[in-house]
């Protein structure tokens, strides 16, 4: 096996890349995506070849995931020590929950100090004190007033009746959009934090639009997208139209053209079948493993036994992740109840 960096040891995972010269490729498509790659994609200590159908031995150290990111390449997942794994569509995902219980991620880049234990279903994974904490510096929450960054005002739409307004930094780009899951959005304009502030609340106030949907709603219509791209617009279009009519916009907004960007082909959901429902939860002892067919914001869309299912990837933050020793899954999933050819109707 490939031996790993020389350096110091740390708890970090991710993909399996294409096995090294070493390892027997059997099939030339099973991709594990499990707690235990080593740095750079190197087999960490103690792990012996999974395409050989050997084992993985024990190992002291679990593995750790601090959640989805999108580069410019696509979605990669990051772990605990900085180390990032690239996903592709097509790669199997496979892993377990360790026994034992999901400990508090912390706050600020900060462990948590009292170590606490938090639900298996709290996406944030922060017991209460490192909530709090985290959302005192969050510009979201109204926590930094005197960032002197410009930011963007944008609209977002993610299903049929689902549209929302918010604000992020420019310098950022689209990248908020994505983490979202927004299937396209469009600028309304850009300017100084507390400018796009106001426009923001602005149009909650006189248009109705709200700056949050839960992640939820968004899964649930995701198999109810138009297969256009401008049909996929056309809500984003009215809203637009409907904002740029109002009045009390702040001067120091510059106001953008309707452009709309369209994220159905970078989230894979093009091809991919219809998801049957999402991960509820991570359960000690737990293991899921499905073949990546499409990814949106957190969440990884898996096609397992049964049919594709959603996992939320901040569900595994605070879970030390091993191997997987089963193929099925053996988490707790809620299956959706909005068909396929659901429609909603519009804000207006």
């Amino acid at each position: 096996m490939t031996s790993p960096p020389v350096g110091p040891a740390q708890p970090v995972g991710g993909v399996v890349h294409r096995p090294d010269d070493d390892c027997d490729e059997s099939d030339g498509h099973a991709l594990h995506l499990v707690a235990v790659s080593g740095i750079n994609g190197a087999t960490p200590p103690g792990a012996r070849c999974q395409w050989a159908g050997l084992p993985w031995s024990v190992m002291a150290q679990a593995w750790k995931c601090s959640g989805l990111r999108w580069s410019a390449q696509g979605p990669v997942l990051a772990w605990d020590g900085g180390r990032l794994s690239p996903l592709s569509w097509g790669k199997r995902v496979s892993f377990a929950a360790a026994a034992g219980v999901r400990s508090c991620v912390g706050a600020r880049g900060y462990p948590c100090p009292l170590r606490a234990g938090v639900s298996g279903r709290s996406a944030g994974a922060r017991c209460e004190e490192c909530a709090r904490l985290d959302r005192a510096h969050s510009v979201a929450a109204d926590g930094i007033a005197d960032d002197p960054r410009p930011y963007h005002v944008y609209l977002a739409w993610f299903g049929p009746g689902l549209v929302k307004v918010g604000i992020t930094a420019v310098g950022r780009g689209s990248a908020r959009l994505l983490e979202q899951g927004a299937v396209c959005f469009t600028w309304l304009g850009a300017g100084p934090l507390m400018a796009a502030r106001r426009t923001e609340e602005l149009l909650r106030a006189a248009l109705r639009v709200p700056d949050r949907i839960p992640y939820a709603e968004k899964r649930a219509v995701r198999a109810a997208l138009p297969e256009k791209e401008e049909e996929r617009a056309a809500e984003l279009s009215v809203v637009y139209e409907k904002a740029v009519q109002l009045g009390g916009w702040p001067e120091t907004l510059t106001r953008e053209p309707f452009r709309s960007v369209d994220h159905v082909r970078a989230f894979g959901l093009a091809d991919a079948p219809a998801a049957l429902g999402e991960v509820r939860e991570l359960v000690a002892g737990g293991s899921l493993s499905g073949e990546l067919v499409a990814a949106a914001g957190p969440d990884l869309h898996l096609a397992a036994q049964d049919g594709v299912v959603v996992l939320d990837t901040r569900l595994m933050r605070g879970w030390d992740l091993v191997p997987s020793a089963s193929g099925e899954i053996a988490f707790p999933v809620r299956h959706f109840e909005v068909p396929a050819a659901h429609r909603q109707d519009g804000l207006f």
